[in-house]
C-alpha cells in the first residue's frame, strides 16, 4: 500500500486524476487531505507500506515496524526532522524531496529582484504614483547599472543556482560561485569559478545567495562580506535567512552600501516589528518565489513518474535524494 499524507498540501494541488491514476496502478492507496493522517491509521497501515508520500513522522520505532516499506517522498519542499535518516539509509529506504520543482520559479524571480534592485524599478514606480518623478532621471538614474557584463556570485551551487544560471548567461556575465559541498571541477561544469567566499563578495556586483542552512554556514554571510563589496552593489537573497547576518544585511542596506532583495526572512510570518519594513535601499517580497500554482501539478507528475520507476528497479530522477552526508547538517524549520 502506499500512503498519501501530504499535509500541508493537498490532494486536490499536488495530484491530477491522471497523477492518482498513476500511483494506484503502483499498489493501493491511502488517500489524507487536510490534517495530517490519524496516529493510529498510520500504525494500522505501517505493516503493508511500500511508500509514503508526505511528512508524516517516522521515528526509529515506527521504521522497525514498516518492513515493506521504501520509499518517502517529501512534498513539503524541505528535508525536515520528521524521519529518522540514519534509520533509513541503514535499510535502503529511498527519502526523496521536490527540492528540483522550486529551481525554475525562484530563479525567475531572483531574477527579477536583481534587475529591479540593479535599474531601481520600484523606485521609478512609487514616484510616478507620488508625482515626484524627474523625465528620464538624469541624475538620481546614475545610482543604476546594467547587468549586462557584471561580475555575479552565486553562493550555494545547487538545484536554484542551476535553474538560475541558463537565465543569466545571455547577460554575458562573469559568473562566480561558492559551495563548500561541491567540488571545484562540478563547480566548472557549470561554468563556475570557483572561488572563496570573501573572493566572490569582494569580485560580484550581484550576489544571489542560494544556500540551505546548515550546521556550518548559519549567520556566516555578514558585515565584512558586504563591506567587501562595490558601494551601491546587490545581494539577493532567496533561500534561507538564517545563512546572512541580519542585522548586518540590514545595516549595509540603509547604509547605501549594498541593495537588498529580499524573499526570506528569519522569522516567518513576518513579524509587523520586523526592521526591513522601514529600511532603505531593500526590495522586499513575502516568501513567495517558489509558490506559482503552476508548479503543484509537476509534483505530482514527478512523485508518480519515480514511484513508477522504483517499482520497477529503475532509480528515481526526477524528485531530490536526500544526501546521508548532508541532511543531518541541514537547519531547516521544524513542521509547525
Amino acid at each position: 500500500m502506499i500512503l498519501v499524507d501530504p499535509y500541508p498540501r493537498t490532494l486536490d494541488q499536488i495530484f491530477s486524476p491522471q497523477a492518482r491514476a498513476r500511483l494506484e496502478a503502483i499498489a493501493p492507496v491511502s488517500w489524507h487531505d487536510g490534517p495530517p493522517a490519524d496516529p493510529e491509521l498510520v500504525d494500522r497501515l505501517l505493516p503493508e507500506l511500500v511508500a509514503i508520500v508526505g511528512q508524516t513522522a517516522l521515528p526509529a520505532e515506527r521504521l522497525e515496524r514498516a518492513l515493506r516499506l521504501r520509499t518517502v517522498v517529501n512534498v513539503e519542499g524541505n528535508f525536515l526532522p520528521n524521519v529518522d535518516y540514519p534509520a533509513c539509509f541503514a535499510r535502503g529506504i529511498d527519502v526523496l524531496g521536490i527540492g528540483p520543482v522550486f529551481g525554475p520559479p525562484v530563479a525567475e524571480l531572483a531574477l527579477g529582484l536583481a534587475l529591479a534592485a540593479a535599474r531601481g524599478i520600484p523606485r521609478g514606480d512609487a514616484e510616478i504614483r507620488n508625482g515626484t518623478e524627474i523625465l528620464f532621471d538624469e541624475g538620481v538614474n546614475g545610482e543604476s547599472f546594467l547587468l549586462a557584463g557584471k561580475t555575479v556570485g552565486l553562493v550555494g551551487c545547487g538545484n536554484l543556482a542551476q535553474s538560475l544560471l541558463p537565465l543569466l548567461r545571455p547577460f554575458g556575465c562573469e559568473l562566480l560561485g561558492h559551495d563548500p559541498w561541491l567540488e571545484d571541477d562540478t563547480l566548472a561544469t557549470l561554468g563556475l569559478e570557483p572561488v572563496g567566499l570573501d573572493e566572490l563578495f569582494a569580485r560580484s556586483r550581484v550576489v544571489f545567495v542560494l544556500s540551505p542552512v546548515t550546521t556550518e554556514n548559519a549567520g556566516s554571510i555578514g558585515r565584512e562580506c558586504f563591506e567587501a563589496m562595490a558601494p551601491g552593489s546587490v545581494v539577493v537573497l532567496v533561500s534561507r535567512a538564517g545563512v546572512v547576518d541580519w542585522p548586518a544585511l540590514l545595516d549595509a542596506a540603509a547604509s547605501g552600501r549594498i541593495r537588498a532583495a529580499v524573499d526570506v526572512w528569519p522569522e516567518e510570518p513576518i513579524p509587523a516589528t520586523e526592521p526591513a519594513r522601514t529600511t532603505p535601499g531593500t526590495i522586499l517580497s513575502a516568501h513567495r518565489a517558489g509558490n506559482v500554482p503552476e508548479i503543484w501539478r509537476r509534483v505530482g507528475e514527478m512523485v508518480a513518474a519515480d514511484l513508477e520507476a522504483l517499482s520497477a528497479g529503475r532509480p528515481a530522477t526526477r524528485l531530490q535524494r536526500a544526501d546521508p552526508q548532508r541532511v543531518g547538517r541541514l537547519r531547516s524549520r521544524p513542521i509547525g
